[in-house]
């Protein structure tokens, strides 16, 4: 029988829906009836080249993000939504946001982008293919797997290995005697020595082990019996809040008002999942306003679709001034959002616990969504993270490497864990507003990277038939990637066989991304539309996309 990937996001909700005892989801009965009315629509095939059912977990969280969005709807307008539609191929693209969205036509993985984009890779982590695979899975002295990691710094994880923090006589097209070149510095040590000097530094690394591994693990049997994301009552004393009037600031809503319109929100993210949290927001028409330091590094590209629908402003938040700025801006937002190393926050004093005083004291609550690596109240929940790094931790790479008939782990292509990870904060924040307006209180929503990829992997993989089909369509240079290939170089070579399998993308383009004039990139930029579609309200962007640091700190709309 053909394998229907529509079925299979249906099976997919429905797991989401039926979790045990202890790991109910957190989600309000209104939405969940919302989210089964949800139709499916599109190409019923598979094209992502993962294992693991990507597509289907993707248009099933959308599901529930349509649920909830559609109970806010019917809270805020007192209307009932009965036309609800994900499709598959766009429940895709959103997945692969970072390969699709463009500058005048050039991706990412053209160079010359560059000239467009504000360099804010200020430790050269990114430009710098030395540097750049300081990130990376290497093979170990006792034949175990180490992803090392400097994060946005680089030469600490370097040195760790006790290699140089720069090789300026490497370049690009040294990319295999580099590999050669750290692999051989990593392999000098076992699992257990990385692991202690990666701690002792605060590193992101990790070791790669199979699911059942994790699953295993202190760590794993903790997240095991939580919900796959999670929201908290911060406090319960503040009024409930009703939603300010909905104004219509886009001639492409034809008439239709926005979910979200007049709701504040404060990004305080970098690089992937958390800016996809705020995204999503800002399809819904929130007022977003994302907030980076003058000084802190960020990836230049992934702001070209990461930041749209937004404004981008710069606030040192260690200094008086900034901690004032923000301060004034705090007293109006709605939202917050935190994408930064557990703790990290919270430490400068902006966190939960400030915001629930905040709240008491305006008499309004918040919603507070955090995003991180490895969860939460669990033995790793501190520790800084990336999404290979989930992808090692929980047995997500080993899973791929197997698949493609390897006895190492593999990291899947593209930044899908950070995306699905995204859409779950999201779904928090959309049911922290959704609580606050229909009972009050302030609220604390959590999702991390390791729980999206034990989500992803409980729906199980691909029937063997299938995936040798998927492999067939592949270019032939997928089938020699090995472990100690870089995401670069994988999402690059997958692109290759999507390209063949997915035509569409490129073919009938205008379906799934959509063209904005923006000056901070200074030219026009495609990005991927919203995957939410309702009959009775408007999903899009009010704002082209910008830089960090582009606007001035401070909210724009009345």
């Amino acid at each position: 029988m053909p394998y229907s990937t529509i079925t299979g996001a249906e099976a997919a909700l429905k797991t989401l829906f039926e979790q045990p005892e202890g790991r109910t989801l957190p989600l309000p009965q209104l939405a969940i009836d919302y989210a089964r009315k949800v139709k499916f629509t599109g190409r019923d095939q598979v094209f992502l080249p993962c294992v693991m059912k990507e597509v289907e977990a993707s248009a099933a969280l959308k599901a529930v993000e349509a649920g909830i969005a559609a109970a806010i709807g019917e809270v805020r307008f007192g209307w009932e939504e009965e036309d609800i539609e994900i499709n598959m191929e766009q429940a895709a693209a959103f997945l692969l946001m970072a390969y699709l969205a463009s500058v005048d036509g050039l991706t990412k993985l053209n160079k010359a982008v560059r000239a467009h984009l504000r360099d804010t890779d200020f430790n050269r982590s990114q430009s710098n293919i030395y540097r750049r695979l300081s990130a990376n899975l290497y093979k170990t002295k006792d034949s175990g797997f180490y992803h090392i990691h400097g994060s946005l710094i680089a030469s600490p994880a370097l040195e760790m290995v006790g290699l140089p923090p720069y090789r300026e006589d490497f370049k690009d097209e040294d990319y295999p005697k580099i590999l050669e070149y750290i692999g051989e510095a990593v392999a000098k040590y076992t699992v257990e020595e990385l692991e202690e000097l990666n701690n002792e530094r605060r590193l992101a690394g990790i070791y790669a082990i199979k699911q059942e591994e994790f699953l295993a693990s202190p760590h794993g049997k903790v997240l095991n019996n939580q919900p796959y994301w999670q929201l908290e009552a911060l406090e319960t004393s503040t009024p409930p809040v009703a939603f300010p009037e909905a104004k219509i600031r886009s001639p492409e809503a034809g008439g239709k008002p926005q979910i979200l319109s007049g709701i504040r929100v404060l990004e305080l993210c970098r690089i992937i999942a958390g800016p996809t949290v705020t995204r999503i927001l800002a399809e819904y028409g929130a007022e977003v306003l994302k907030i980076t330091s003058p000084t802190g590094p960020d990836v230049p590209f992934f702001q070209v679709d990461g930041n749209v629908g937004k404004h981008a402003a710069e606030l040192d938040l260690k200094t008086p001034e900034g901690r004032a700025a923000f301060e004034q801006l705090l007293e109006s937002a709605d939202v917050v959002v935190d994408g930064y190393r557990p703790g990290a926050i919270e430490k400068l004093g902006f966190g939960a616990t400030a915001l629930k005083a905040l709240a008491e004291k305006r008499g309004k609550g918040f919603v507070y969504v955090t995003e991180n690596c490895f969860g939460y109240d669990a033995p790793l929940a501190h520790r800084a993270g990336w999404q290979q790094i989930a992808d090692c931790v929980s047995g997500l790479a080993w899973a791929q490497g197997r698949a493609m008939g390897r006895n190492e782990p593999i990291i899947p292509p593209f930044p899908m864990s950070d995306y699905g990870t995204g859409c779950m904060g999201a779904v928090a924040a959309l049911t922290g507003l959704y609580h606050r307006a229909t009972q009050g209180g302030s609220y604390w929503g959590k999702a991390s990277l390791v729980q999206y990829d034990m989500y992803l992997m409980s729906l199980g993989e691909y029937r063997n038939d299938v995936w040798q089909g998927l492999m067939a369509q592949q270019d032939a240079d997928f089938a020699q990637l090995r472990y100690y290939d870089s995401v670069d170089q994988i999402g690059k070579t997958a692109l290759k066989g999507l390209k063949k399998a997915a035509p569409w993308y490129w073919d009938e383009e205008d379906k799934y991304l959509e063209e904005k004039d923006c000056p901070g990139f200074g030219g026009k930029i495609k990005i991927v539309r919203p995957v939410v579609r309702m009959g009775r309200t408007w999903n899009g962007f009010n704002e082209t996309s910008r830089p960090n640091g582009f606007d001035q700190p401070a909210w724009w709309l009345d």
